[in-house]
This record gives structure tokens, C-alpha cells and sequence, in this order.
């Protein structure tokens, strides 16, 4: 069995009683619940993983929310601000599902803010031009939807239910990039240039989304043996090729990859593959907007202080009020 032959991480020698029974789990499919016995891996993997995703709903706010007062119509404006206030909720779906796991949410923070959490390479490039919100919407909120649909049948829980919600919203932040793309495609010459300009841009980096090939995946094989993770990034990184030339073809653009041709035999396209060296560029920090990025969230923070100071002081007066109550009424 294929979940038999992935070993714990961290463990070592036989495999306990615990473990094949959770394993065992896995295997016929049942959820796992956040009080319930689970490997130390298992919950490693999955603070790791949850984390890294609420990070990067929440930085991914970023060069769109740039964008908010550029909109070019009222109507365009109000979607943006809804999309992004959808990102905002989705980051907090990902840090209490997180929370369950015993990590706090100001630790998560810090990971991110230190850098040595990351959140997805995509939100390391610039945000250009109105088309770039098109191409976000399109391609990298595509990439995330064919990336979290799987997860709403992983295997914790409290990660797979909240998926159910964010996969629904990510459906609309796709069409909204699509009718962008749309627009401008039939537009003017100059829009045209421009929707092509955007495709140009994004298409490897929304490439890069699904993580490294197969091969240099170093979690890859273990989170799917806990079912953490449904497809591998080698099957999901097709799949979102073969839906999306079509798309692309429809608007009459052309995807940048000369090599792109269609493989009757696979019955999928072939394709060349990122710049996987810059991929890790980035993911080391040293991608076009990475300081940028982590300097506005580092900042967003610390101006924030003064208010989560007066949460906290309010909550403790209010505690000791109670507290007073519940003696005074002995």
C-alpha cells in the first residue's frame, strides 16, 4: 500500500500501534479532528501548510489593493474591494483552521513577518496595469482554484470544511479576471497589447503556483500519504494548462510558450516548463516585490498596535468586571 511504504516524519524505527490505526484512517477516508491523536508529522505539515496559505491570502491583497482607487469604472472599483475584502476573510479561515493545531496566530505572524514562513511566489511580481488584474483574477485565482478544490477532501477537517466556502468565492474572483481579460481583449489595439502584455507576464509565475516538479518536491510524497495533499503539483500544473489554453485561445491571445502543442496521445498539452531557478529566487526573498510586500504587511502590523493594545485592555477589564460580579453574587 502506498501509505505504508511513507514513514512518519520524525519518527523512528516500527510504526506504533497509533500511527497504523491513524494511518488506517486515512485509508478509509475519515476526517481527522483537532483534539483527536494525530502523528507529530501530521500536525507539523499541516501548520506549515495552512499557515503558508493564510499568508498568502493575506499578502496576496496586496497589488490588487493597489489597484482599488485605479479602477477604471465605479463598478469595477466595488468588485475589487469585494475581492479583496474575500481575501481578507479567506486568511482568517486559514488561521483559525491553523489555531486548531496549537499554534497561535500572533506566532504565525511572526513566521511571516521574519520571513521564515512563505506564502506563494506569485504575490513577489508587480502589478503593472489595469490588464494584470484581469491576469490575477484569470490565471492565479484559477491556479489557487485547481490547487484547492482537492483540499476540500483532505483529510483534517477543520482545513477541508473551510475550503468549501473559499472555493466558492475563488470561482468568483476567476470570472471577474476573465471578464477583465475579456473586455480587453476586444477592445482597443492598445488594450489588446495590453490583456497580451499581462498574459505574457503571469503565465509562468501562475505556472510556478502548484510548487516545484514532482521530482524536487521534498513534502510532496508524505502529505500525500496523510491526504494532506489530493494531486500531486506535476498532475495539477496539467490540468490547469489544458483548461486554460482553451480560455486563452477563445480570447485571442496567445499563450508565451512556443513549445505549447497539443499531445493526442496524453491527451493533454505539452509545455515548457518555468525558470525553476527563479522560482527559488524568489521563494529566498529575492523576487521583484518580496521586500516590498513583507515591509507593507511588517508595517500594517505595527501601526496596528495601539488598537490591538486597547482590544486587549478591554477584554481584561471586562473579565475582571465579571469576575467581581460572580463574587459579589456568593
Amino acid at each position: 500500500m502506498y501509505a505504508q511504504m511513507v514513514k512518519s516524519e520524525g519518527s523512528s524505527g516500527e510504526e506504533t500501534p497509533e500511527e497504523r490505526e491513524f494511518q488506517d484512517r486515512i485509508d478509509r477516508g475519515e476526517k481527522i479532528e483537532p483534539k483527536e491523536w494525530m502523528p507529530a508529522g501530521y500536525r507539523k505539515t499541516l501548520i506549515r501548510q495552512i499557515s503558508q496559505h493564510a499568508h498568502s491570502e493575506i499578502v496576496g491583497q496586496l497589488p490588487e489593493g493597489n489597484w482599488i482607487t485605479r479602477a477604471p469604472t465605479l463598478e469595477r472599483k466595488q468588485i475589487l474591494l469585494a475581492k479583496v475584502q474575500d481575501e481578507a476573510g479567506h486568511g482568517l479561515y486559514l488561521y483559525s483552521a491553523a489555531e486548531t493545531l496549537g499554534i497561535s496566530r500572533d506566532e504565525m505572524y511572526e513566521q511571516l513577518h521574519s520571513g521564515k514562513a512563505k506564502y506563494s511566489s506569485i504575490f513577489n511580481y508587480p502589478t503593472l496595469t489595469w490588464a494584470d488584474m484581469g491576469a490575477v483574477g484569470w490565471l492565479v485565482d484559477g491556479a489557487a482554484i485547481m490547487n484547492q478544490v482537492p483540499l476540500q477532501r483532505t483529510s483534517y477537517g477543520p482545513y477541508s470544511r473551510a475550503m468549501i466556502r473559499i472555493c466558492k468565492e475563488e470561482s468568483f474572483h476567476q470570472r471577474q479576471g476573465y471578464h477583465i481579460m475579456m473586455k480587453m481583449a476586444r477592445g482597443t489595439e492598445a488594450q489588446r497589447e495590453m490583456a497580451q502584455d499581462a498574459l505574457n507576464r503571469f503565465w509562468y509565475p501562475a505556472l510556478m503556483m502548484f510548487g516545484p516538479s514532482d521530482a524536487n518536491s521534498v513534502h510532496s510524497e508524505q502529505s500525500m500519504a496523510w491526504k494532506i495533499k489530493i494531486n500531486t503539483n506535476d498532475e495539477l500544473r496539467q490540468r490547469f494548462v489544458n483548461e486554460t489554453v482553451p480560455q486563452a485561445e477563445f480570447l485571442g491571445l496567445e499563450v508565451p510558450d512556443p513549445d505549447l502543442a497539443w499531445n493526442e496521445e496524453k491527451g493533454g498539452y505539452d509545455f515548457s516548463q518555468p525558470d525553476w531557478d527563479e522560482f527559488f529566487e524568489v521563494l529566498k526573498g529575492n523576487g521583484p516585490c518580496n521586500k516590498e510586500r513583507l515591509g507593507a504587511r511588517v508595517k500594517a502590523w505595527e501601526d496596528g498596535a495601539w488598537f490591538r493594545d486597547g482590544l486587549t485592555a478591554y477584554a481584561e477589564k471586562a473579565s475582571a468586571r465579571r469576575a467581581a460580579s460572580a463574587t459579589a453574587a456568593e
